[in-house]
């Protein structure tokens, strides 16, 4: 069982997938994932569109799909949380941080998203993720190396050195056309704020609508030189 096995030797297990499994589909990736892993992996989902959580669904039905809730997300972003909960063979679980963001204001300051971004990244999403994956031996993610520079070279399995886990990007090699393809498609539940000028959603003080000719994620911390949360770093 893959969770008897040390952490280089998952390593060297993901490493080896990734090579492996390029050119493979998502729907093999993710079929390889759950083969490997059953119930110690997971799918952890923005809520910006639910094309993994879906392609998931399809081929490991009850899947866990994880969605971290800051407190500061947009009502959009929620509602569609409880309509991927609702229609998709998938279980949701929310994770929260330790903190509300009232507690957080009373320890901190009010709005630490404006003065130290990366501290409350960390603790409304960093931290809540390390925790929330404790049980779990795998993660699967939404991210495309289209996507920005930071992503360019993601692997559809990789090693997560940080959480000492192996990452799945299935969608890695996908470009915005396939997504759009994708949902078109499957009728998959998107997040409506894409249709309303958002290019990338996340929590609610830190993302506007993008200029036109701006990158996918230029409305995330707009004009603070941050383009990622550190989930993902």
């Amino acid at each position: 069982m893959t969770e008897t096995l040390r952490a280089e030797d998952l390593e060297a297990l993901a490493v080896r997938a990734g090579r492996e499994l390029e050119d493979a589909s998502a729907p093999e990736i993710l079929t390889w994932a759950a083969d490997t892993f059953g119930g110690r992996f997971c799918v952890t989902s923005s809520m910006e569109d639910a094309v993994v959580a879906h392609l998931a669904s399809r081929v490991f039905p009850g899947v866990d799909v994880v969605f971290l809730d800051t407190g500061y997300h947009f009502p959009e972003t929620i509602g569609t949380r409880d309509a991927v909960e609702a229609v998709m063979d998938v279980d949701v679980i929310t994770l929260t941080p330790r903190q509300t963001v009232a507690e957080q204001d009373a320890e901190y300051g009010p709005k630490l998203h404006d003065r130290d971004p990366d501290l409350c990244c960390k603790l409304r999403k960093v931290q809540p993720l390390q925790e929330g994956l404790t049980g779990y031996t795998a993660w699967a993610t939404g991210l495309r190396r289209d996507e920005s520079p930071t992503r360019a070279n993601t692997p559809v399995v990789g090693w997560d050195a940080k959480r000492q886990k192996v990452k799945v990007s299935p969608i890695a090699r996908w470009t915005q056309d396939d997504v759009d393809t994708y949902v078109a498609e499957h009728g998959v539940l998107t997040n409506p704020l894409l249709m309303d000028g958002y290019a990338s959603v996340g929590c609610a003080p830190c993302t506007r609508r993008v200029l036109e000719g701006e990158g996918v994620r230029a409305g995330r911390w707009a004009g603070r030189g941050k383009t990622e949360c550190g989930l993902h770093d």
